[in-house]
């Protein structure tokens, strides 16, 4: 009885490999040119697109807007009156290193920032020492110098401050 088993089994394997090679024709598959390629290739291309275009529209059904709840209701503070207290108001102080003058002082370069107090003493306006540093001096120098020179809003952008630095310099 095993025999008998085996040998069906053996000629449903038989009879199924020779039915696969049969209906896997080689012929047809040679025998397309280049019409029939794009064909095939632009069939395979509209599949590919429309099931693109589904899985787009599935997602676009997927997301919802959130659902918000109805916004707190507070109750109203208790009201309390107590007596004004009055304070000064602050001052305002803005440090001379915060100025347009300064941004653009310190973008220079080491010899060009004193290069720049060499013109200012030379122009009467420097009194400091040449070491290229931002202070209180190069400030006050280049403020007189501005003014004096009819320039003094220039110093209220960087870019103006540039333009009495590039003059200084060359």
């Amino acid at each position: 009885m095993f025999t008998t088993v085996k040998s069906a089994r053996t000629a449903a394997l038989a009879a199924l490999t020779a039915l696969s090679v049969a209906a896997v024709p080689a012929a047809p598959a040679l025998a397309m040119g280049d019409k029939e390629k794009g064909f095939v290739a632009g069939a395979l291309t509209a599949v590919i697109v429309d099931e693109l275009l589904k899985q787009g529209r599935q997602a676009r059904e997927h997301r919802r807007e959130p659902v918000y709840g109805a916004p707190p209701v507070y109750a109203p503070a208790p009201v309390y009156n107590p007596a004004p207290v009055y304070a000064p108001a602050p001052v305002a102080t803005t440090s001379i290193h915060a100025t347009p003058v300064a941004r653009a002082f310190n973008t220079y370069s080491l010899r060009e920032r004193q290069a720049i107090q060499r013109s200012l003493r030379a122009s009467g306006y420097y009194s400091g020492a040449i070491d290229g540093s931002f202070g209180p001096r190069t400030y006050n120098a280049v403020v007189a110098y501005a003014r004096d020179a009819g320039a003094r809003n220039n110093l209220q952008t960087t870019g103006g401050a540039f333009a009495i630095y590039d003059g200084l310099i060359f």
